[in-house]
């Protein structure tokens, strides 16, 4: 994988996020507070694996993530409109399995996708931006979730997760 691989991905296909197909290790930061000015990141290891599905204009990710106070998994579903050329990313968090966060909807441009929706955070309105790109010294998937409370004039970067290939072999995630 590297940085080109990503940047060769048609925008608006349902080709986007072939770079992501497979098995993953990911390193996790994320800041312990939102919005609030904390400095603090705690650091965390996770795994994903990730299949194409409604052949080949959806996706999904099956995630277990090791947080410090308890794993738990989770479910990416990523649904490709043709009509539009733009993907909407739903997360399924697995301690509540009967409510799908709020879509970021967005596309891909000169190799990084950006996507936004609306949404609350204690009880007040933020857009929220999903960003993946490749990292620089690797080429290897990074994602970025950002947060604003002034309506997109600034972001506060809350959580990167670093994408590292699983040695063939060794086992992963798989949907189960």
């Amino acid at each position: 994988m590297t940085q080109t691989d990503i940047k060769a991905s048609p925008t608006g296909s349902a080709a986007d996020f072939d770079f992501f197909i497979g098995a993953w290790r990911i390193q996790h930061r994320r800041l312990k507070e939102r919005l609030l000015g904390c400095q603090e990141w705690e650091s965390f290891e996770g795994s994903s694996v990730m299949q194409k599905m409604l052949g080949g204009f959806a996706n999904v990710d099956d995630n277990l993530l090791h947080l410090p106070d308890g794993d738990y998994r989770a479910l990416t579903l990523r649904s490709f409109d043709a009509a539009t050329g733009q993907w909407a990313i739903w997360w399924l968090d697995g301690r509540r399995p009967g409510q799908l966060d709020v879509p970021v909807v967005g596309q891909f441009r000169d190799g990084i996708g950006c996507f936004y929706a609306d949404d609350t955070l204690r009880g007040q309105p933020i857009r929220v931006r999903f960003m993946w790109t490749a990292r620089a010294e690797t080429g290897q998937p990074r994602w970025e979730q950002a947060f604003s409370n002034d309506g997109g004039a600034s972001w506060e970067c809350n959580w990167v997760m670093d994408f590292s290939p699983l040695p063939a072999g060794q086992a992963a995630t798989p949907c189960a």
